[in-house]
């Protein structure tokens, strides 16, 4: 195989370590749990910036360049639509993948796991996680958890491949394994928009939970979170992610066309331009704000020619939405709004927000859970961000 400089573990190693994300400590389960033990003979590897999917690789057909994507730093889908979709073509959702090595390795990095920790894994995938954690920690002290039967029966089979039987539980991650409970870290592998308070019930006093963490709206980041004597756990956002959803915690939005006046010829809504450009509202830490500030917002985009597009607002109840017209090099851009709520104004309203704040990125941000729910704050527990409730 490919020696140390070129694609293999040697090459991802010298890259993950010049992204600061494989650390000294983690470097002897690196080394010992080839990512390559753990991942399907077919795969979809990421590409434009590893948050989109390429065509798929077959290891038996093309091994040269299974081997190559497999020791590159980008997640691999390995499983589309709950499996309902076995071809090679690329399905409707990916539901199942290795995630990008950097984020494997900051996680673990951020969970901070010491000798003799007991964790709680939630998304075991192909199973990569649960056996660098296995390794590093004993299988004995590891429980890992995995909706989808053919999935964790997959990944149970690498496991027991290297030599790492960590318990694997077929279950709804959202319950966790109070079997196993408690623990003295928590880490999910998916991207959930509540933290199950059961993550919490279930850790011990002091335990860190690492989690990414998003909004319906779009935007995520990896929270960690300190568990308190009181029930409450709280900690910073400390770096952005792209996970793929709980299967418990999944959006499914309305279409565009089920909402009041959309489909009116001509249309009753109102209009009027916009300083605020679409454009704007699509970068990531954009997306969280506005997303933790009016939760019950949804979006979708209309592809145009030559670059230009239109952006949806909708709320889930159905009332009311907004669109915008987005077409380069311009400054203004029209608006059209509909319903009893000003979608629009209330984007224009958390921008300025964000403006006012300093223009805040993840880092910033952080998270509380307690008995009775969550909230997002910035830069200290005391000083949540604003909810607009209509």
């Amino acid at each position: 195989m490919p020696g140390a400089n070129e694609a293999g573990p040697g090459g991802l190693a010298s890259v993950l370590r010049d992204k600061g994300a494989l650390t000294s400590a983690w470097m002897p389960a690196y080394r010992a749990v080839p990512r390559d033990a753990f991942v399907p003979d077919r795969l979809w590897p990421g590409t434009a910036g590893g948050n989109r999917q390429g065509e798929v690789i077959d290891r038996n057909t093309d091994p040269a360049r299974w081997w190559e994507r497999v020791y590159s730093d980008v997640p691999l889908t390995t499983q589309w639509d709950d499996g309902a979709h076995p071809g090679t073509d690329k399905g409707r959702s990916p539901t199942s993948s290795n995630s990008m090595p950097k984020m494997v390795f900051s996680m673990l990095d951020a969970l901070g796991v010491e000798r003799g920790h007991r964790v709680l894994e939630v998304g075991t995938g192909t199973g990569w996680n649960a056996a660098l954690l296995a390794y590093r920690l004993g299988p004995e002290n590891v429980v890992t958890v995995e909706v989808d039967p053919a999935v964790a029966e997959e990944a149970r089979r690498r496991l027991a491949a290297a030599g790492l039987n960590p318990l694997t539980v077929v279950g709804d991650g959202a319950q966790g394994c109070p079997d196993g409970a408690p623990y003295d870290r928590v880490i999910a592998t998916c991207g959930i928009s509540t933290v199950p308070y059961a993550w919490v019930e279930q850790a011990a006093e002091g335990a860190v939970i690492v989690a990414p963490w998003g909004p319906p709206y779009g935007g995520q980041a990896v929270a960690r979170l300190r568990v308190g004597e009181d029930g409450v756990a709280m900690g910073p956002f400390v770096m952005s992610s792209a996970f793929m959803r709980l299967r418990d915690q999944r959006d499914t939005f309305p279409p565009t066309d089920a909402f009041p006046g959309v489909a009116n010829r001509p249309s009753p809504a109102s209009r009027r331009t916009t300083a605020l450009s679409p454009d704007d509202m699509g970068d990531w830490h954009h997306m969280f704000t506005l997303g933790v500030q009016v939760p019950d917002l949804f979006c979708r985009v209309e592809r145009c020619e030559k670059g230009a597009y239109r952006l949806w607002l909708l709320d889930t109840g159905r009332t009311s939405w907004a669109r915008a017209d987005y077409v380069p090099a311009r400054t203004e851009f029209e608006v059209a709004e509909y319903g009893p709520r000003r979608l629009w104004s209330e984007a224009e309203a958390v921008m300025s927000w964000w403006r006012e704040k300093g223009e805040p990125r993840f880092e910033r941000y952080g998270l509380t859970v307690t008995p009775r729910g969550q909230h997002v704050w910035l830069d200290s527990p005391d000083n949540p961000v604003p909810v607009r409730v209509p």
